[in-house]
């Protein structure tokens, strides 16, 4: 039986709030604007209007999986960070808001300096070193992911964004790929859950985001450990580091840069005002 867009919508309603969906009117007709290809605004000024059945199975298929827990993000196979928008599917973590901090930072202290060569380490889907490659058209960026399929996701929005040329993209484990070359920065948003919390998550993080871009191991901080430990491996430290980290987390990732000869530490706090970002530069430097 056909629905009008009104209809559709208190039924999508019921079926999210029923699952415990936290904004289950706005979540229906978020996921009904995208099915449809139109503007929430547009759904509420045509409420009278009956979608087509195919159309109708396709947004019900959606809140089914939604229902089940399964991201946004993953159903319509888009998400924006930076005001871009960013392909991604469940080989890759979903970008948040607050990594948005983590490139515009990067882009503040980079800024005006020529021929820049920056390391994205755990690269996911591509959006910190394509953002970065965007704001800052003079660098080159190197993004390495362990994961093929992320790679995949990652190239194909290099060439979405118009920074293929710009943006290499290297399969392999941190600075494996990268062994003795020179670089002004790395940037990193690392697996940093500890593997106790992870089953503490939210429902549609823990059981579809990728554990391999989630687990920090134990105590969260395997990755960064390594990311210090293993700069030995460039043929110079670079002379900034960027570091996403979780919460509790900035003390202990501010010991290791420390101990890895960057004297100069800042940690800036994201919008809930938890230290959310690691910057690091040797001693000396302002």
């Amino acid at each position: 039986m056909s629905s009008t867009i009104k209809e559709a919508l208190q039924r999508a309603s019921f079926c999210l709030q029923r699952a415990g969906c936290g904004n289950p009117v706005g979540e229906a007709a978020a996921l009904l604007a995208a099915s449809l290809g139109v503007t929430r605004a547009w759904l509420y000024a045509h409420g009278e209007e009956k979608p087509e059945a195919a159309e109708l199975q396709h947004y019900f298929a959606w809140v089914a999986r939604r229902a089940d827990g399964e991201p946004y993000a993953y159903l319509t196979g888009e998400k924006e960070f930076m005001s871009l928008s960013f392909l991604v599917t469940p080989a890759v973590l979903i970008p948040r808001p607050e990594t948005e901090l983590l490139v515009e930072t990067a882009v503040r202290e980079l800024k005006g300096r020529e021929n820049l060569r920056i390391l994205d380490l755990g690269t996911g889907s591509g959006a910190v070193a394509i953002s970065i490659a965007v704001l800052l058209p003079e660098s080159e960026v190197v993004a390495v992911d362990i994961s093929p399929a992320a790679l995949h996701v990652a190239t194909q929005n290099a060439a979405r964004h118009g920074v293929t040329n710009r943006v290499r993209f290297l399969a392999g484990d941190l600075y494996a790929p990268v062994c003795g070359e020179r670089f002004d920065a790395i940037v990193s948003n690392p697996p940093y859950i500890s593997s106790t919390d992870i089953e503490t998550l939210e429902r549609d993080v823990k059981d579809f985001e990728p554990r391999l871009a989630l687990s920090g191991g134990p105590d969260g901080l395997n990755f960064y450990r390594r990311l210090t430990a293993e700069l030995a491996l460039l043929a110079a430290p670079p002379a900034l580091l960027l570091f996403e980290v979780g919460y509790r987390q900035s003390e202990a990732v501010a010991a290791l840069c420390y101990a890895a000869g960057y004297k100069n530490i800042s940690q800036l706090n994201d919008l809930a005002g938890i230290p959310r970002i690691i910057l690091a530069k040797p001693a000396g430097t302002a």
